[in-house]
């Protein structure tokens, strides 16, 4: 999946017109969401793109055990501690699709670097495929415009077409609802924005633990301060 995301143009759009970005659900404190967008990205995504930076066992701090990791997602790769790679040659995928696609480890976080969006960006891609028969894939999309990945989740979504005032209509009904697919397209982003950087939560409860600690310090100075210079006029 995402073929070409990380050099394509921050944003291009088949009407040249900007383009409203979905807001991305936030799920980094829901476990649930963060293991639902892990299988999704195993089943649908690890095809053709990897995530090299992370390894399996690291799954567990979203909530799996090791035994689940082993019969459910561990599928290109034989010990719990490897790397999930895909199986797919680089050589031979750019033969199939013409580049190699990218490993998405940072792929959110590279997003956020180029235009402040990151996560909604991700999300809006992902639900704004439409079938366009000029194009090699079949598929097109208003994000990014003549892009070379198919809808790879398209039978969850089902068939979405360009309509004369250029929105997107859909046409067939997938095997999801509308809001199921929404559901599971922001879960998979919550996961990829969770892969980028793994240590994130722990970063940020450190950060919130050192300013309070800070604050404290500040308090303690200040009555020290007063009381040292109390008696001075």
């Amino acid at each position: 999946m995402l073929t070409a995301l990380l050099v394509a143009p921050a944003i291009a759009f088949a009407s040249g017109a900007a383009l409203h970005l979905e807001k991305a659900p936030e799920v980094q404190r829901d476990n649930a969401a963060l293991q639902s967008g892990a299988r999704t990205f195993v089943n649908y995504c690890m095809n053709c793109h990897g995530l090299s930076f992370v390894r399996y066992n690291r799954l567990t701090e979203i909530g799996l055990s090791e035994q689940e990791i082993k019969d459910h997602l561990l599928f290109t790769a034989d010990k719990i501690g490897e790397k999930m790679r895909v199986a797919a040659r680089p050589a031979e995928q750019k033969i199939w699709f013409g580049a190699t696609p990218p490993d998405l480890s940072l792929v959110a976080r590279a997003r956020a670097s180029e235009d402040g969006s990151g996560a909604d960006w991700l999300y809006t891609y992902l639900r704004s495929f439409y079938r366009d028969e000029k194009r090699p894939t079949g598929w097109n999309n208003l994000v990014f415009e003549n892009v070379g990945m198919p809808h790879a989740l398209w039978q969850l979504q089902g068939i979405q077409v360009l309509n004369s005032d250029h929105h997107l209509e859909l046409a067939t009904p997938g095997t999801q609802t509308p809001a199921e697919y929404d559901k599971t397209v922001g879960d998979l982003v919550g996961f990829l924005v969770w892969a980028a950087e793994p240590d994130a939560g722990f970063r940020k409860q450190l950060g919130a633990g050192v300013l309070a600690y800070l604050l404290v310090l500040f308090g303690f100075a200040y009555k020290m301060k007063k009381n040292y210079w109390k008696d001075i006029k």
